[in-house]
């Protein structure tokens, strides 16, 4: 049995018969601003949101693929591969007025899945109290757009930053206060998805190492404050560590950490770089566990230290180079306990070295007076075989290259990531390894002639 319309399903149908025929849709209740509120607070329209604005921001500025995605779901499709130019010549600058100014940048990372992404850490702002003491900008070469690609933040000044190798969406901050951060690109928040405590368990002084090391299937963060206490952590529990050590020299002198370097492939060896200028190497595990050489030639604190990459024909991972407010690069080998080479072309603090990842010969090195150097020592050991001097003579703080070795990024005093193409320069040709064999031998058969000469002079 048929139920009759009743008088309102009637009235219904005269509306959309009204509405149909003035040939258009159904009109729209206006939302009350209750459910406004709640659909704009609500995390599935702020994620659309997110991701909306940050596609019609590319879209703004050039052609490419404005659709790519940095979460990790694109990574099979991944670009980045930029041509370059014959010589060393500045790309981008990147600065943002709000979150750069007054900050002076702590360090930088370029991603190992997306080459064209950027980490640069800030300290804080003493001009903007209220405003996280604590920022993180990842920054994107691939786009001309200006702005970040993504804003983090956190309550204490980032002393170190790093991408989470193997986890494409994570961002890891150590800090002045010694809590470790862990920013997470997924969530559309500026503030840390996990910390660690603040307590005796952990650090409680500066970290200013950052580094994950190991596999896509057993990998750790390894963290280092200033008071030479070691941590590693997995990524899925920042709570507490999984071990903790006590870096001491000779059982008694407590190592004041200011940088960390692994060699290539090794999870276990690593060198260190200390307040008082000197240079240990050390290993996490096995009899030898902890602080094993002491390496003395520095004259001040330890800037930046950093493992020879560059991955070819012959071995060259015993190499390292380290910086120092004594002006000086200084070459090493983990074989000697004496520089093999001291690089004395600057007039300034150097507060960052790092080789090349590509090529055997090649490092990078940035001082307080502005200047970026690089050094080919196959061309020469005693002056840069390039330099470029940014305008407004900021100090440079810190140095990376890109994972292809193609570009370089500095960081300085004012905030500022400025960017290089470093064309020919960089590229490895195949002799480059044997050249850097004969320039080796050459150093330490002058090493070893200044040695002998050394007594000498002092008898006479």
């Amino acid at each position: 049995m048929e139920a009759k319309p009743g008088p309102e399903s009637e009235q219904q149908d005269e509306d959309d018969n009204k509405e149909t025929k003035e040939g258009s849709f159904p009109l729209l209740r206006e939302l009350t601003e209750e459910e406004r509120q709640q659909i704009l607070h609500s995390s599935e329209f702020q994620s659309f949101f997110d991701c909306s604005i940050r596609v019609m921001e590319r879209a703004l500025a050039e052609d490419s693929d404005i659709f790519f995605d940095y979460s990790g779901r694109d990574l099979e499709d991944k670009e980045g591969d930029l041509a370059g130019g014959s010589s060393l010549s500045f790309s981008r600058l990147f600065y943002d007025e709000h979150w750069s100014k007054h900050r002076v940048i702590t360090c930088l990372d370029w991603s190992p899945q997306y080459p064209e992404l950027l980490v640069a850490s800030y300290n804080n702002n003493e001009d903007a109290p209220h405003e996280p003491d604590g920022v993180a900008l990842v920054w994107n070469i691939k786009f001309k757009k200006n702005t970040p690609e993504y804003i983090f933040h956190c309550q204490s000044p980032v002393v170190s930053v790093g991408f989470a190798r193997f986890h494409p969406n994570l961002v890891v901050g150590g800090t002045y206060s010694g809590q470790i951060v862990l920013w997470d690109n997924r969530s559309h928040r500026r503030t840390p998805v996990q910390r660690t405590p603040l307590s005796a368990a952990a650090h409680t002084h500066p970290v200013y190492c950052v580094n994950v090391v190991g596999t896509q299937n057993a990998n750790n963060l390894i963290t280092v404050s200033t008071d030479g206490r070691m941590c590693s952590w997995s990524l899925d529990m920042l709570s507490q560590p999984q071990e903790t050590m006590e870096l001491v020299y000779n059982k008694s002198k407590p190592v004041a950490v200011t940088g960390m370097a692994f060699p290539t492939g090794d999870v276990n060896n690593y060198v260190v770089g200390s307040e008082e200028g000197t240079v240990y190497t050390a290993s996490r595990h096995g009899s030898k566990a902890g602080i094993c050489e002491m390496f003395e030639g520095h004259q001040g604190p330890v800037t930046g230290i950093s493992c020879h990459g560059a991955v070819g024909t012959m071995d060259f991972s015993h190499l390292f180079i380290t910086s120092s407010f004594d002006w000086t690069v200084k070459l090493w080998s983990t074989k000697h306990n004496k520089p093999l080479y001291s690089f004395e072309d600057n007039a300034d603090y150097v507060y960052d070295v790092m080789w090349s990842p590509v090529h055997p010969a090649l490092f990078a090195a940035v001082d307080g007076m502005g200047r970026l150097d690089l050094w080919n020592l196959n061309n020469d050991t005693e002056v840069p075989t390039a330099s470029v001097t940014i305008e407004g003579a900021s100090a440079l703080n810190r140095v990376r290259w890109s994972s292809g070795g193609k570009e370089v990024a500095v960081g300085d005093s004012e905030g500022q990531v400025w960017i290089y193409d470093t064309g020919e320069l960089s590229v490895a040709h195949s002799d480059d390894w044997a050249r850097f064999t004969r320039t080796l031998m050459e150093i330490r058969a002058n090493r070893a002639d200044g040695e002998e000469e050394g007594p000498m002079e002092l008898a006479s």
